[in-house]
């Protein structure tokens, strides 16, 4: 494969202004969830899925639709629940009595962007249904695979797993998100401010998406894509996102570590955090900034771990404390 020439000035710098400007339209939306607001756009430009998590009412539903409206293109929402069958997703083939011929009617999966709502209500074989569209940007229905169109981004949202009628992801699912980001509970100043703009003067709690406007479109997203695919990247640097994956293989406490691919998503990620900051090179700091919501869905912590309460982060930290970062 011939590598990518690196981007010019002009064009690294179109493309960090075209991030800022729907970093700043989600923003204008999400209150409060800034560094996960970053870490999503990150991922959009390195062309990776993201994996949303946390308790029901934190805006997880209200960030992709804003991130949604502020690229333009064609969204979709599936809510996952325990009756979603493949085919509700997919699509499926239908018997037209004019024609006496099979019409393929094709899924929601069909768009730009894609809203997976409590992905984890659904059962495995529904699950199963997502695998071929994450990795390989085609869905299968009866024999014939069909392309989705370019770009294609799922955006999935799950409650904790200790929350009622949820099933955890098949780990060979979760490995095909590039990120895995938790939100939070804001500050309290953030929180008040939430609080004080939903309420005043509205209805109801609906998503109120007024505030965000179209600043890019789906063949700009392309270009921006890119752009941060051929960002400079050092062989020092390299080496360092290896050393990290490679460290969670062994590294006490944990059952399992990050395979190959997880090398390759943090390389994606901090190349996307790279452009997001206007830079045309990547840097250790890229690297470990993202390195987090890259792993944490990707290391399994031993019973002992578990019982006395940590969690993959608290490991992770340790092991970017534990391996040292190139210098220059």
């Amino acid at each position: 494969m011939t590598p990518r020439q690196p981007p010019g000035a002009e064009g690294l710098a179109a493309a960090r202004i075209a991030l800022n400007r729907v970093e700043t339209e989600v923003n204008r939306a999400v209150l409060g969830q800034r560094r996960v607001v970053r870490e999503v756009v990150a991922a959009l430009a390195a062309a990776g899925h993201v994996l949303l998590e946390g308790l029901p009412g934190m805006g997880k539903t209200l960030l992709v639709r804003a991130l949604a409206q502020a690229l333009g293109g064609r969204f979709a929402r599936i809510q996952f629940t325990a009756d979603l069958m493949p085919s509700d997703i997919t699509g499926h083939a239908i018997f037209e009595m004019k024609s006496e011929r099979f019409h393929i009617r094709r899924g929601p999966i069909f768009c730009n962007v894609l809203l997976g709502d409590e992905i984890n209500r659904a059962p495995a074989k529904t699950q199963a249904a997502m695998l071929e569209a994450m990795q390989e940007q085609q869905v299968t229905i009866e024999g014939e695979s069909l392309a989705l169109p370019p770009p294609f981004i799922v955006l999935a949202t799950q409650n904790p797993i200790e929350q009622e009628g949820t099933y955890p992801l098949p780990l060979a699912q979760l490995d095909r998100f590039l990120l895995k980001c938790y939100i939070g509970y804001p500050e309290a100043d953030e929180e008040l401010a939430v609080v004080r703009e939903v309420t005043a003067g509205t209805v109801g709690d609906g998503l109120d998406l007024s505030a965000v406007s179209t600043v890019m479109t789906p063949k700009q997203l392309l270009q921006v894509q890119a752009t941060a695919a051929a960002l400079t990247l050092d062989d020092a640097v390299l080496g360092y996102a290896l050393r990290l994956v490679r460290a969670t293989r062994d590294w006490q406490g944990l059952d399992s570590g990050a395979g190959t691919r997880a090398a390759i998503a943090l390389v994606r990620a901090a190349r996307g955090h790279a452009l997001l900051a206007g830079n045309g090179f990547v840097t250790p700091d890229d690297v470990k900034t993202v390195a987090p919501a890259v792993l944490r869905h990707r290391v399994r912590l031993g019973a002992e771990l578990e019982i006395e309460g940590y969690r993959a982060d608290d490991v992770l930290a340790e092991i970017l404390a534990g391996v040292d970062a190139p210098r220059s």
